[in-house]
């Protein structure tokens, strides 16, 4: 009795201690969304969220966005980020093509992973990310920041509730002229509408739709002549005759709505959905302010990113490896549907090994 008492009470004063620390977060990465995070970050506590580290390719980047941010240390690499024994965490804010190789130093160093979108070029690479977080003992995200807002979490209930009845369809749309950007059109870079952008369209499906999977998938799209998408649509058909039409574009503004139908009534994003402050209920808004930045950023409405950190701080504190709101059993979907959306669209990256 005395020793399942103290043992009880070990686990107590570890579940406490951990409770009163805070996260400690590595930095992959020193580029534009590594900087945003970072800035959401700050808008958290800092006795819950702590940046201690920073790598990158280049001592110089990595240095600087030390200095900029106040982050102690500064590595010129990976695997110097993944040999640090103080770091909880890594956000891994790599372009795509770098998440599978990066992502399993860190996996295989037995570190905590916050991976950004998509969590790989393809099924094949996610499903060895995925793997190696099991065989590690580890928790993995991918970072798909727009489940963990606010208007997002409200968006689940009243479909759980059945506020606007059965749902029928669902109508998503994400474009930005994005053509000027290397990282958007580039073969070698993972460029390409679908991966870059219209993984938010289809997150949103799969999220609306609870992780089913579709019936059946419809592809059709315009490449560049680097051999990416231009813009693609897919159309998603779900049992009980339901549907879904997501929209991409690198070449031109679209309305960035997310509109859900239901046989009771409309929920709409009127704008940004990807990152969504506003959002209407049969015809009644409410908005979600965000906090306000400590630093310019870069891009739309980026402090929401610390939704998702505190998401990963929660599941930490849980001993949980994966997020019950962005299951790995999610990414393995969300990047089934996009690789069979590529194939019938004849988008082919060197991943493919095809």
């Amino acid at each position: 009795m005395f020793r399942v008492s103290t043992l009880r009470l070990i686990l107590i004063l570890r579940h406490q201690s951990s409770e009163n620390m805070a996260t400690r977060w590595g930095i992959c990465g020193a580029g534009k969304i590594s900087h945003d995070f970072t800035v959401a970050l700050k808008t958290l506590p800092p006795a819950d969220h702590e940046v201690v580290a920073v790598a990158a390719r280049d001592l110089q980047r990595a240095q600087e966005f030390a200095q900029r941010h106040g982050i102690p240390r500064a590595y010129d690499s990976y695997e110097k980020l993944a040999k640090d024994a103080e770091i909880d965490v890594i956000y891994l804010g790599l372009i795509h093509p770098h998440h599978l190789k990066v992502g399993l130093i860190f996996l295989r160093s037995k570190k905590n992973v916050l991976c950004e979108k998509p969590l790989a070029m393809n099924s094949r690479e996610v499903q060895q990310i995925i793997a190696a977080a099991k065989e590690n003992d580890v928790f993995l995200m991918e970072a798909v920041w727009t489940r963990f807002f606010p208007a997002s979490i409200k968006i689940s209930n009243l479909l759980a509730q059945e506020a606007i009845g059965e749902v029928k369809l669902v109508d998503v749309s994400f474009g930005a002229p994005l053509q000027h950007i290397p990282r958007a059109v580039e073969k070698e870079l993972g460029g390409g509408a679908l991966l870059d952008i219209g993984v938010y369209c289809l997150q949103f499906v799969c999220m609306v739709f609870n992780g089913e999977k579709p019936e059946s998938i419809n592809a059709t799209g315009v490449c560049l002549n680097t051999g990416v998408d231009e813009a693609m649509a897919v159309v998603l058909k779900f049992s009980r005759n339901r549907m879904a039409v997501c929209t991409c574009s690198i070449s031109v503004q679209l309305s960035n709505e997310a509109t859900i139908f239901g046989t009771k009534g409309t929920i709409k994003i009127p704008e940004h959905q990807w990152c969504p402050t506003t959002l209407v209920v049969n015809g009644e808004k409410t908005q979600y302010p965000l906090p306000e930045p400590s630093m310019p950023l870069n891009f739309l409405n980026s402090t929401g990113m610390l939704y998702e950190a505190e998401e990963v701080r929660q599941c930490l504190l849980k001993g949980l490896k994966q997020s019950p709101r962005m299951t790995l059993a999610d990414s393995a979907l969300l990047t089934e549907i996009m690789d069979e959306a590529r194939s019938q669209v004849g988008v082919v990256y060197i991943q493919d090994g095809v």
